[in-house]
């Protein structure tokens, strides 16, 4: 069952969807198109992918 809209999913979690949304990133789907997908396929609001990205890149997390 995918987390309510209003909670942060768990670092794992997090580290799952960031590596979807660089994979979707890759395949060209462009950066605002692969938020909106990810977004939609973890249940989650773009403002929060667009976090999880941030602490993926701040953190460095695969696969940078």
């Amino acid at each position: 069952m995918p987390p309510r809209k209003s909670e942060t999913p768990p670092e794992p979690r997090r580290r799952e969807i960031f590596q979807a949304l660089v994979e979707a990133q890759d395949q060209e789907l462009g950066v605002a198109r692969s938020r909106k997908v990810i977004a939609d396929r973890f249940g989650l609001d773009v403002s929060q992918v667009r976090q999880i990205e941030q602490e993926g890149l701040d953190h460095e997390w695969p696969p940078l």
